[in-house]
């Protein structure tokens, strides 16, 4: 077993208290207490000092100049009696400021960096408070959240230009808001959301008095920079989104409907309701509506509810209602407006020009490290910035396009600065298992320098977007799944009327799919686990390997499923996207089923 395997055995007990409190909070338990003995129980100190110093800022130094270096120095048991007495007594340190350039470079923002050993305790309240939150965060924010990413937030948006023909966007700027959040209101917050243990709450109150350097007590904000800050805006901005969500979304109706897609059919018809959807990713948020005079009345709204509620500003300047149609909209470093294709009206998208041009930059500022230090270092790290963009942006429906145009605006630089330091040529004897042929096929003219091939700038296609899972569990995903526990399982379970050489092929099944449902590549745990025949015994079907397939039990359930209001049932908790859909057809089709459409 190697020492990471180790490791993951040893915090294994507080992965399952994570996904106990996750699954309580989102079936709709609010009264959460008894939390602070949990918070400074001896696995939660190690799994935190564990996750802090696994972070690069680890060594660097706070107001006391001390990093983790010097708490790594302290026995266990002495240092979890620190830590323990230390948050019982909780006095925080002062934050060191430090001012980082904003994104494109136009002006600078503040980063609060706390001392080593309070952000070991911040660590701490997010590894049990996270858990509780996110079981009753809104589905469609994605910023600071675990397994989602900014491609999800711009993947919903997508889906309401293609799918729901919004095409008109409320765009919302919060004026300085990680400067600006209101102290007072975010305390009730966190209580409103379920966090009922007072001592908890005290310890978060102190937290954002902590003294910064130089400036004096904060009256009001979250350090950008603090472990905790991400999930504290959250909880702030998670009001606003349930807020416009009661507005049309989850809009409560006398009549209860099957699907959503009916219940907003008759609330057009009936109602006078603006129609909207939010998408945010941190305090970047906009919301999707279908005409201009839903627009301005959303715009008023959201500004009324922000400074009423929140006590919260928005920049005028940044904060537009645009026609997808006739301007571009800029999301998450993306940009993108509606165009014809063939007969319909289609999500475009790119990479924005700012972030375009801040691209340029430093891949030509890598080219300039190259030039005076040709080294396999420096081609590697020219790569992972080609590499990094070409994954952030793969999703924009034009990054072909974009990435030529990078290229373009590149090639001249790489050509006067390293024709007399490399070769330049289609890549030849490169190792099968190397990096560039995991991501390249060899077939364009690239430069080596110093036996490093640099890789293709606009060798790319796009990927299909596919929107978040929302039935994604972010606390039993594969790092804290114990296969060996769920394999042991389905060996000692006892199946009637199964042969055996069902059950065997049904365990080997499973490890062949590493536990995973094929329809939705979801890890199973053993009770979970289904295996269904492709060929149905009634149809002729057998029990070898090749004609067996696993899924979730409930999966299982809508193969097989003849009635609509069952079909609709299980798409929607799965929440299906038409790729997956189109998977259970084919297993549909071979049980001699009707396929599967959804309106």
């Amino acid at each position: 077993m190697s020492a990471i395997t180790k490791r993951h055995k040893q915090y294994y007990d507080f992965s399952e208290i994570q996904n106990n409190l996750f699954l309580r909070s989102r079936e709709g338990t609010r009264n959460f207490k008894s939390l602070l003995e949990v918070i400074i129980s001896d696995e939660n100190i190690l799994l935190s000092y564990r996750l802090v110093k696994s972070n690069m800022g680890s060594k660097t130094p706070g107001t006391d100049d001390q990093t983790i270096l010097n708490l790594a120095k302290k026995e266990q048991n002495e240092f979890i009696l620190y830590m323990r007495k230390l948050v019982l007594n909780y006095k925080p340190k002062s934050v060191r400021r430090k001012w980082i350039p904003k994104n494109y470079g136009k002006g600078k923002r503040p980063l609060g960096i706390p001392c080593i050993q309070d952000r070991i305790v911040q660590q701490m309240f997010m590894n049990v408070l996270q858990p509780i939150c996110e079981g009753k965060f809104y589905n469609h924010s994605y910023g600071f959240r675990p397994t989602r990413t900014t491609r999800h937030a711009v993947a919903r948006v997508q889906t309401l230009v293609n799918i729901n023909k919004y095409h008109y966007t409320v765009d919302i700027d919060i004026k300085g808001f990680f400067d600006n959040v209101n102290h007072s209101i975010l305390l009730k917050q966190i209580w409103n959301i379920g966090i009922r243990d007072k001592r908890v709450i005290a310890v978060i109150g102190k937290m954002l008095k902590a003294p910064i350097k130089g400036e004096g007590i904060p009256t009001k904000g979250v350090p950008q920079g603090g472990i905790l800050s991400p999930l504290l805006s959250n909880i702030v901005l998670n009001e606003l989104d349930h807020w416009v969500a009661n507005q049309w979304e989850s809009f409560e109706t006398e009549h209860k409907y099957s699907v959503n897609h009916s219940k907003y059919v008759n609330l057009r018809r009936t109602s006078k309701l603006k129609e909207g959807f939010l998408v945010r990713y941190a305090d970047d948020f906009r919301i999707m509506t279908n005409n201009h005079d839903s627009a301005v009345k959303w715009f008023h709204a959201v500004v009324d509810f922000l400074n009423k509620r929140l006590k919260l500003e928005i920049s005028p300047e940044k904060s537009k209602i645009i026609n997808l149609r006739k301007k571009s909209s800029t999301f998450l470093g993306y940009k993108f407006r509606t165009a014809i294709k063939g007969d319909k009206r289609v999500f475009f998208s790119h990479i924005d020009d700012e972030k375009r041009k801040q691209i340029v930059r430093k891949l030509k500022g890598r080219i300039l490290n190259i030039q005076k230090h040709p080294t396999a270092s420096n081609a590697n790290l020219y790569n992972s910035v080609v590499l990094g963009v070409q994954n952030n942006f793969k999703y924009a429906t034009h990054i072909v396009k974009d990435m030529s145009d990078i290229e373009y605006r590149v090639l001249r630089t790489l050509k006067s600065r390293l024709k007399k330091i490399s070769k330049y040529g289609i890549p030849i004897n490169l190792p099968k298992k190397g990096a560039y042929l995991k991501f390249y096929s060899n077939t364009r003219k690239t430069y080596k320098v110093a036996d490093v091939y640099l890789f293709p700038i606009g060798q790319i296609k796009t990927t299909n977007n596919f929107n978040y899972s929302q039935s994604l569990n972010p606390y039993t995903d594969e790092k804290n799944f114990d296969w060996d526990k769920q394999i042991a399982e389905l060996m000692r379970s006892r199946l009637p009327n199964r042969s055996v050489e069902y059950m065997d092929n049904r365990l080997s099944k499973y490890s062949a799919q590493k536990g995973k449902c094929f329809i939705t590549g979801l890890p199973l745990k053993a009770n979970d686990v289904h295996c269904h025949h492709k060929k149905p015994t009634s149809l002729g079907g057998n029990d070898e390997f090749q004609n067996l397939i696993i899924v979730h039990k409930d999966i299982h359930i809508l193969i097989h499923a003849t009635k609509e209001e069952t079909i609709l049932k299980y798409v929607n908790r799965f929440n299906l996207h038409t790729k997956q859909i189109e998977k259970v057809n084919q297993l549909r089709k071979l049980c001699k089923l009707e396929r599967i459409t959804i309106r």
